[in-house]
């Protein structure tokens, strides 16, 4: 097929354009079916509705697995139509390691796997059946919100790292000091380092479950203080992806003005 009947394809099957009805409706019927695989897979845990409709769920899956299997197999077939996946085998391969794709294959392969291994372990396949719920990144392609969401977390990946790397620093001096000030061979919660880690996260991200807590003077210090820095720092990320969403539905309104002046 010419390479203009595959851009064809691709414009269908990726994000709607406006005056697209076509692309428009597959997007829709997508985005329903990515969300009813997510709610099925929600409702099929309660064993009095799982019992009663356990083939509709069947059915239903295997359904589903047909629909994005296809589309998986044209998008791998059609991508050479793009100009960064033209050569027609390393192309597809390129392809087919790339995010999206991935995406697309992990909500398919649970369902495939347990035909592929003998004798499969009852835990394997719940821990398959759980992987499921990948299918809602799909999404991403086709919903303004999550496609949004990646762009802004992709524009500010360094500041967001930087904060990361600033939390770990002080989970681990935090966890470091509070073992060495509250360490009693009897003590439950603050026997190792990694031990006292968790006190360090529900300490951090301001939860404070009681049931691991500091009994010594210079311990209660210590988690005051951690506590407040906690505050502080996990405001940090939120600032920033506040911030990368102003800037970008600023930007987006800027194109959308600038757009309807050329008309």
């Amino acid at each position: 097929m010419s390479k203009s009947a595959k851009q064809k394809v691709l414009r269908t099957l990726d994000k709607a354009d406006e005056k697209d009805i076509v692309s428009k409706r597959f997007d829709q019927f997508i985005m329903a079916l990515i969300l009813l695989n997510v709610a099925a897979v929600i409702v099929e845990t309660v064993d009095s509705i799982h019992s009663k409709y356990e083939l509709v769920f069947e059915y239903f899956e295997i359904f589903s697995v047909i629909v994005f299997s296809v589309e998986y197999i044209i998008r791998v077939w059609a991508c050479t139509a793009l100009e960064k996946y033209k050569h027609p085998l390393w192309g597809r391969l390129k392809y087919m390691v790339s995010v999206e794709a991935i995406i697309d294959l992990l909500a398919i392969i649970p369902f495939y796997l347990p035909f592929l291994i003998n004798h499969a372990d009852g835990r394997i396949v719940r821990v398959l059946r759980l992987f499921r719920l990948f299918r809602i990144f799909k999404l991403g392609r086709y919903s303004l919100a999550f496609g949004l969401i990646t762009t802004v977390i992709k524009k500010r990946r360094e500041e967001l790292v930087v904060t990361l790397t600033l939390l770990i620093i002080l989970l681990i001096f935090a966890s470091t000091l509070m073992y060495y000030i509250e360490y009693e061979p009897d003590k439950a919660g603050f026997q190792s380092i990694p031990e006292t880690m968790w006190w360090g996260v529900a300490t951090l991200t301001t939860v404070g479950y009681g049931d691991v807590y500091p009994v010594t003077a210079l311990g209660k210090v210590l988690g005051a203080v951690i506590a407040i820095l906690g505050v502080g720092l996990f405001a940090l990320p939120a600032g920033i992806i506040a911030g990368g969403f102003e800037s970008e539905l600023s930007s987006k309104k800027k194109n959308k003005k600038g757009e309807k002046a050329e008309e």
